[in-house]
C-alpha cells in the first residue's frame, strides 16, 4: 500500500477547513447585496440556518462512516457535495433555491470538519495531536478575519455570486490532494449500519433546532408544541434503538464516561458564549458607538487571532495544569471578561473591547481545542470519528441553542423598555442599530434609544455570565482518569 504523504495531506486538510471556515462569515458580509438582488428579505435567515442544520444533523453519521469504511472515502464524498453545493449557489436566481443549494453545501460540511480532526489524529501522535489540532483551529482564526475584506471585495468589484464561486478551484485542489497522497488501509464492514438510530437522531436535531430557532420569535405556540412532541418522541426512539444496535450510531457507552460527557458539554455551553460576544459585540459598536458597519466587525477580530494563539498553547496547558484546572483557568477568564462587559458605561472606547476580545479568544482557542484532543483520547481507537463528530454537533447545537437564548432575552428587555417610554418605538430600535440608519432618527431621542438597546445588550451577556458559571459547575463533577 502506499505510504501517507503526511505534509501534503495535512495541507489539504488546512485548505479544507479553510474553505468551510470562510463561508458562514463571507455569507454574513454579502447578505444584504444577495438580498437586494433575489428579494428574499423574509426568508433571508433561512440562508444560514439550512446551512447550520444540515451540518449538524449529518456530522454524527460521517463520524460513524469514517470509522467503519475509512476516512478517506468519507472525506472524499464531503468535498465533492461542498465543491458542489457552492457551485450551484452561485447559480440560484432565487432565495428558495439559493436556500436548497446551501443543503447540499451544508451535507458537505458535516463531513469534512469532524473527519478532518479525525484524520488529523490518525496522522499524528499525541505529543504532537494539540499543536496540529491547534494550527487548524487557526484557519478558522484566519478566515474570519480575511472574510469581511474579501466579501466585501468581491461585493464591490465581482458580485455576490463569486462568494460561492471561489470555493470551487480551492475544494478541487484539496480533493485531489487528498486522493493523490492520502492512504489508510481498508476497513472491514461487517455489521449493518443503525438506520433506525440515524433516523431517529436526524429527525430530534431537526425537530430540536427548528424548535430553538423558533423560540426567539414564537409567533405559533401550536407549532412549538409539535416540534417539542416530535423531539421528545425521537429522543426516546433513538434511545432504545441505540440500546439494541448491532453497531449503534453513538455507543451510549461514551456517554456514561463521566469526563467525556462534561467536557462536551461545556462545548456545548462555550461555544454559545462564542456566538454571543461575536454576534452583539458589532451591534454595540454600531448602536451604542456610532461606528461605522465596515469598522463595527474588527472590535472581535482579536478574538479570532488570540483564538490562534491559545490553540498553540494547548499541548502545554494540559501538559502542566491538566485537563481540569485548564478549563477551570479558562472558564474563569471567560468570567472576568464578562463580568467587565457588564460593567462598561455607555461611553467605552473601541480599544477597550479589542483587550476583552483577545482574552476571551485565548480562553475560547484553549477550550474548543482541549475538548478535541481529551475527546479522542478518551476512547478507543475504533471510536475517534464518532467521538469527534460528536464533539463538532456539541459546537452546532450549543450555538443553535444559545443564539435563541439571547434572542429571547433581548427582545424581552428591549419589549419592556419600550413599554415604558411612548416617545420610543420599535422602528426606531431597528434603526438605532445602524450607524448609518440612526442619522434618520430624531437627535434628541438617540440617548433614549442607545440607553434602551444598551439594557438589552447586556442582558445578553447577563445570559453569557450563567452559561459560564454552569460550565465551571460541570467541569468539578468528574474526576479525571489520566493525565
Amino acid at each position: 500500500m502506499k505510504k501517507t504523504n503526511v505534509p501534503i495531506t495535512t495541507l489539504a486538510i488546512f485548505m479544507t477547513t479553510f474553505m468551510t471556515a470562510i463561508e458562514g462569515t463571507i455569507v454574513s458580509t454579502a447578505m444584504p447585496t444577495i438580498v437586494a438582488d433575489l428579494n428574499g428579505l423574509e426568508i433571508m435567515n433561512w440562508v444560514v440556518s439550512v446551512f447550520l442544520l444540515m451540518t449538524a444533523i449529518s456530522t454524527p453519521l460521517y463520524g460513524k462512516l469514517a470509522d467503519r469504511i475509512g476516512r478517506k472515502p468519507v472525506f472524499l464524498i464531503g468535498i465533492a457535495l461542498f465543491i458542489v453545493g457552492s457551485s450551484l449557489c452561485g447559480l440560484a436566481q432565487n432565495m428558495v433555491e439559493l436556500i436548497l443549494f446551501r443543503i447540499i453545501q451544508g451535507l458537505g460540511s458535516g463531513a469534512i470538519q469532524p473527519v478532518a480532526v479525525t484524520i488529523i489524529a490518525d496522522l499524528y501522535a499525541l505529543e504532537k495531536r494539540a499543536k496540529m489540532l491547534g494550527l487548524n483551529s487557526g484557519f478558522w482564526g484566519v478566515a474570519s478575519v480575511i472574510a469581511p475584506l474579501l466579501g466585501g471585495f468581491i461585493v464591490q468589484h465581482l458580485s455576490w455570486h463569486w462568494v460561492f464561486y471561489i470555493n470551487v478551484p480551492i475544494g478541487i485542489i484539496a480533493f485531489l490532494l487528498v486522493q493523490l497522497f492520502f492512504s489508510e488501509k481498508k476497513r472491514s464492514v461487517d455489521s449493518h449500519l443503525d438506520f433506525k438510530g440515524v433516523l431517529s437522531l436526524v429527525v430530534l436535531l431537526l425537530a430540536l433546532m427548528i424548535f430553538l430557532q423558533e423560540l426567539s420569535t414564537p409567533h405559533s405556540s401550536w407549532l412549538l408544541i409539535i416540534l417539542g412532541v416530535i423531539s421528545i418522541i425521537a429522543a426516546i426512539a433513538f434511545y432504545k434503538s441505540e440500546k439494541v444496535a448491532e453497531d449503534p450510531l453513538l455507543p451510549l457507552g461514551m456517554l456514561k464516561d463521566r469526563e467525556f460527557l462534561a467536557i462536551n458539554l461545556i462545548t456545548l455551553f462555550v461555544s454559545g458564549v462564542v456566538i454571543g460576544f461575536e454576534f452583539y459585540i458589532p451591534t454595540w459598536m454600531q448602536g451604542i458607538n456610532g461606528t461605522n458597519a465596515s469598522l463595527a466587525g474588527f472590535a472581535v477580530t482579536p478574538s479570532s487571532l488570540m483564538w490562534i494563539v491559545g490553540s498553540f498553547l494547548v499541548g502545554s496547558a494540559l501538559g502542566k495544569f491538566g485537563i481540569k484546572k485548564t478549563y477551570d483557568y479558562m472558564l474563569l477568564i471567560l468570567v472576568l471578561a464578562d463580568m467587565v462587559i457588564l460593567m462598561l458605561p455607555m461611553n467605552t472606547n473601541f480599544w477597550v473591547f479589542c483587550i476583552i476580545a483577545a482574552f476571551n479568544g485565548v480562553a475560547f482557542g484553549i477550550i474548543t481545542t482541549a475538548s478535541q484532543v481529551r475527546s479522542q483520547i478518551l476512547v478507543s481507537s475504533d471510536k475517534i470519528g464518532v467521538a469527534t463528530s460528536f464533539n463538532t454537533l456539541m459546537k452546532y447545537v450549543g450555538q443553535t441553542m444559545m443564539v435563541s437564548v439571547y434572542g429571547i432575552t433581548f427582545n424581552l428587555v428591549i419589549g419592556q423598555h419600550l413599554s415604558r417610554h411612548s416617545d420610543v418605538t420599535q422602528d426606531m430600535m431597528n434603526k438605532i442599530v445602524s450607524s448609518q440608519m440612526a442619522k434618520e432618527l430624531p437627535v434628541n431621542l438617540i440617548p433614549q434609544l442607545r440607553s434602551i438597546l444598551l439594557s438589552g445588550l447586556k442582558s445578553v451577556y447577563w445570559a453569557s455570565m450563567v452559561i459560564i458559571i454552569i460550565s465551571l459547575c460541570i467541569n468539578q463533577t468528574y474526576k479525571k482518569r489520566f493525565r
